[in-house]
């Protein structure tokens, strides 16, 4: 799953080192631009956990999340002549949003560099907060092959590269969220989770957690299908991952930025069980204990995280993008204690509303309520109809058909995609299958031809 690489260059020779004092003077950069997002207390997520669960609504920036706090950053650092020789930029969306906002701000030109998967909504946005200070250009099919467009403009042209994560001055940035969650809340959280792409608002965050309130349990979420932070924890340094799934997009990241493993190594991070990642003396085996002053993370589900975008939209009226959903996501997975004080950084609301089709069928595969089958049917009158009478239950429903006569033929296979009332009705599906004239072949999750469906 994983190969190792030489260590990445240093983003910028001349980067100050990250501390808590880095992060207050960014704060302070960066104060009259960067809206200081509401603190919002989830009844909801707070029934479910039995804590006191807050939502950072980093969705409600200028640019819909947070990464408008490193990009500014380390653009006001900038010299004059950095100034005027313009910056580069790769991002999966997000800094690209901030980068853009900051480069109109400050009248510098810049390229943008973003994976072709991008959504429209994102594009549309970069060039809106740009105007005509940036230049989008899509290239490769991850941030990964963005970036190294990217940096080979860096270095035929003199522009300076503004990194989304592995760069301290952009971590510092990012750090500020941390300091206004412990002014906004007004007591130490008992536990903070983030979410993790590249590791540049985790290595913030942890710096600045850990130098004003020690004891707060830190848990980092990764998309299962994009463990590179877990990965570079096992393996002993970053290592890029051959194969990552592109859908949770803000956090689809094949290699692990340097400073957020340094960061999190330098922490004493535990790692989930991942089953494509060797066991290691780091790994936690679950989420059993996380003692005051745990630095643990953790993976999970894109279908969980498809579920828990859509909560939000239907409960809290939040519209949070995959990324922004993933702190969410874990929670019923973590040992909350009742009475805790959780922090969830909510980092992103850049959804385009054109992926809700596929958002909610994963949603539906995760919760076991979706499922396709390969039927044959008998080429004759009412095949289908007893299908219908016979195999489903009163509370199914078919949501796809696909079938195509065939001519001397007994019968004809047809695609067929259910719906169940519950997850406990798929054992007596099955049966009922069975016990039919009719031969049904269930398609695997996993399988080629159920990830063509889903």
């Amino acid at each position: 799953m994983t190969t190792r690489h030489t260590a990445d260059p240093t983003p910028h020779a001349t980067a100050p080192d990250l501390d808590a004092d880095a992060i207050e003077a960014a704060a302070e950069r960066i104060g009259n631009v960067v809206v200081a997002t509401p603190l919002q207390l989830s009844e909801r997520l707070s029934a479910n956990t039995g804590a006191q669960v807050y939502l950072k609504r980093e969705d409600l920036q200028s640019v819909r999340s947070y990464k408008i706090r490193g990009a500014y950053n380390v653009m006001s650092l900038l010299t004059e002549a950095e100034r005027a020789a313009g910056v580069v930029a790769a991002s999966a969306g997000n800094h690209a949003q901030g980068v853009a906002y900051a480069a109109r701000t400050m009248q510098i030109h810049s390229r943008i560099y973003v994976p072709t998967n991008t959504p429209k909504q994102k594009r549309d946005r970069i060039r809106w907060h740009g105007g005509d200070f940036v230049e989008l250009i899509a290239v490769g099919d991850t941030y990964d092959a963005a970036a190294a467009a990217a940096q080979a403009d860096v270095l035929e042209t003199g522009a300076t590269w503004i990194h989304a994560f592995d760069d301290t001055r952009t971590a510092a940035g990012q750090g500020t969220i941390a300091k206004e969650i412990v002014e906004q809340l007004g007591v130490t959280p008992d536990l903070v989770v983030i979410p993790v792409g590249g590791g540049g608002a985790l290595a913030g965050m942890v710096t600045y957690l850990r130098a004003h309130s020690p004891e707060v349990r830190i848990v980092g979420v990764e998309p299962t299908g994009a463990v590179s932070m877990s990965a570079a924890l096992v393996e002993g340094g970053p290592v890029t991952l051959t194969d990552i799934d592109p859908f949770v997009d803000g956090a689809a990241v094949k290699r692990i930025g340097a400073l957020g493993h340094r960061v999190m190594a330098d922490a004493g991070a535990t790692v989930a069980q991942h089953p494509d990642l060797p066991p290691s003396g780091t790994v936690h085996r679950g989420h059993e204990q996380l003692p005051a002053g745990a630095t643990h993370i953790t993976h999970v589900d894109e279908g969980a995280i498809c579920s828990a975008m859509l909560e939000l939209y239907q409960n809290e009226g939040i519209i949070a993008e995959p990324a922004g959903a993933l702190a969410a996501t874990v929670l019923e997975d973590l040992p909350i204690e009742p009475g805790w004080n959780v922090v969830c950084l909510l980092s992103g609301g850049n959804n385009d509303v054109s992926r809700y089709g596929e958002i909610i069928e994963r949603s539906l595969v995760h919760r076991g309520l979706k499922h396709y089958f390969l039927v044959d049917f008998p080429q004759e009158p009412g095949a289908l109809r007893r299908f219908l009478d016979e195999v489903l239950g009163p509370d199914d429903d078919v949501t796809l058909f696909e079938y195509v006569k065939r001519n001397n033929r007994e019968t004809g296979a047809a695609l067929v995609g259910v719906e169940l009332g519950a997850p406990e009705g798929l054992g007596p599906l099955l049966a009922r299958m069975d016990a039919s004239r009719l031969k049904c072949e269930r398609l695997e999750p996993g399988s080629p031809a159920y990830r063509y469906l889903t």
